[in-house]
């Protein structure tokens, strides 16, 4: 009871710490391309809440094949679609989560990020950003494939910020297609896969 009563506590500080402190990006702010402000959403949605996640297979930096039915019947699954690597806010988001990997464990989730960048070029940026604990995968070939599945691949070739909550069964619990330029809230996330508890 102690030990639990303890993680908890633990959980909430790293939660207060990551939503105030992202900005993980100046260790290698010189090396991140800036493009200014973009059109916040360029696509639109195939799926919603309560459909079957399409199911994919990219490449991970591993050099593992991963599927999404991988994860059926055994984990929550949250995916996060990003633009582009050595961008700001693609920079500081995912060593967001990778702080924050207590509190996707302790909801039982795995978190996949998706780029359609390509692997040297995701091998190269998560290198500067440091070992991140989920699988970061590359949706570069065919190009944009698990991105147009879900509708969130943009007309320049890249995907839309987008996160998908998807539950132990592959139903898509929570989706947000939040403006391209702007981190979506960890607080918010957090809170739709505790509901899968529930």
């Amino acid at each position: 009871m102690r030990k639990t009563m303890g993680m908890g506590i633990c959980a909430v500080l790293l939660f207060l710490f990551i939503s105030s402190a992202f900005g993980l990006s100046d260790v290698f702010k010189d090396t991140v391309y800036n493009p200014g402000p973009l059109k916040p959403v360029d696509s639109i949605l195939k799926v919603k809440v309560g459909d079957k996640a399409p199911d994919f297979t990219l490449r991970s930096l591993s050099g593992q094949a991963v599927s999404l039915s991988l994860f059926k019947g055994k984990k929550n699954v949250v995916i996060s679609f990003v633009p582009a690597a050595w961008t700001p806010v693609c920079s500081d988001q995912w060593p967001g989560y990778n702080i924050a990997r207590e509190l996707f464990e302790e909801q039982d989730a795995m978190l996949l990020g998706i780029s359609t960048d390509n692997i040297p070029t995701l091998y190269a940026w998560t290198k500067q950003m440091g070992a991140l604990w989920f699988h970061v995968l590359s949706d570069f070939w065919p190009h944009g494939a698990a991105a147009g599945a879900f509708g969130v691949l943009r007309s320049d070739g890249t995907a839309d910020r987008a996160l998908f909550v998807i539950d132990k069964e592959q139903i898509i619990r929570y989706i947000d297609v939040s403006d391209i330029n702007k981190r979506p809230d960890l607080g918010t996330l957090m809170k739709e896969l505790g509901k899968l508890k529930k």
